[in-house]
């Protein structure tokens, strides 16, 4: 079916509907339409600068734990995960999610735990509402150090 609108107005709006096919219909409007656009800056980019390994006592020492220092560009993230996977970066075996605040400068420390000593791919993304940005690295822990 075809509809003319009878405004007032000198511009004139067809709507049309077909049926289809699959049992829907679409329906295709022409005119004049207005909206507005916002462009985000988002974030361009994550750099881990720094990996440090934190020293524990006797008693602590089920689990390696390891700082990295992040970096980024763009706009500030709200949240930040950690994919810690095999060397090949193929499996994953854990995945921690948090929230953040950056509130000036986008420098970040991050604390992650290691149950044993071996060799992972480690996956740190940093994302807002609008965009993420990922960084990766291969870390080596024994015990209490990392490399």
């Amino acid at each position: 079916t075809t509809r003319v609108s009878s405004n007032s107005d000198t511009s004139t709006a067809v709507e049309s509907m077909e049926d289809n096919p699959d049992g829907g219909c679409h329906i295709y409007r022409n005119g004049y339409y207005r909206t507005g656009i916002s462009i985000v800056e988002g974030i361009l980019e994550v750099n881990i600068i720094q990996m440090m390994s934190i020293q524990m006592t006797e008693s602590q020492a089920e689990n390696s734990l390891v700082d990295f220092v992040v970096t980024c560009q763009g706009s500030l993230p709200t949240d930040v995960c950690t994919v810690v996977s095999d060397p090949t970066c193929q499996v994953s075996k854990s995945v921690v999610c948090d929230p953040i605040i950056v509130t000036d400068e986008c420098l970040l420390t991050i604390r992650r735990a290691f149950e044993e000593p071996g060799t992972y791919c480690i996956n740190i993304t940093l994302g807002d509402d609008t965009s993420q940005a990922l960084a990766s690295a291969l870390i080596s822990v024994n015990g209490g150090e990392s490399t």
